[in-house]
């Protein structure tokens, strides 16, 4: 991965056959990222699982042959003393079909070039909300974080 800073912004290129999640997490992690928007992404992956939230859990689905990425967006926030990442992908098939949901992982093709737009000093939190089961996003956590 390649990462240039700019203020508060950042320009990322993920590699092939980097893990999107972890390799963000890992990056949120080094640079201490506690409070951030994906605002976008492009790219291509040769195998992604994505999720449609029925109201009680997500119904995964895999996508098993490349896909290019015409949309990748989320948030950057903390949760357990970790960085979670919130993300959602759009991508589109060998079929010109688009496809999108909550990413819950892929791997690189070729590369994906993110966007991403910091809140220096400050943590967004991601505190499990029990009554639907989802972690929801805090922008004023405690400070617990």
């Amino acid at each position: 991965m390649q990462a240039v800073r700019d203020g508060s912004r950042w320009m990322l290129r993920l590699d092939p056959g980097e893990d999107v999640l972890p390799t963000l997490a890992e990056f949120a992690r080094r640079e201490d990222l506690r409070a951030a928007a994906i605002v976008s992404g492009i790219g291509s992956v040769n195998r992604a699982k994505i999720g449609y939230w029925d109201g009680s859990e997500y119904r995964p689905r895999e996508l098993t042959v490349p896909h290019e990425v015409v949309g990748f967006s989320g948030s950057i926030a903390w949760a357990d003393g970790a960085p979670s990442i919130h993300a959602h992908i759009a991508a589109a098939g060998p079929d010109y079909q688009l496809v999108g949901g909550h990413l819950l992982s892929a791997t690189i093709g070729i590369l994906l070039e993110a966007s991403i737009d910091s809140f220096p000093g400050r943590t967004f939190g991601r505190p499990l909300l029990e009554s639907i089961g989802l972690r929801m996003l805090d922008l004023e956590p405690g400070p617990a974080g």
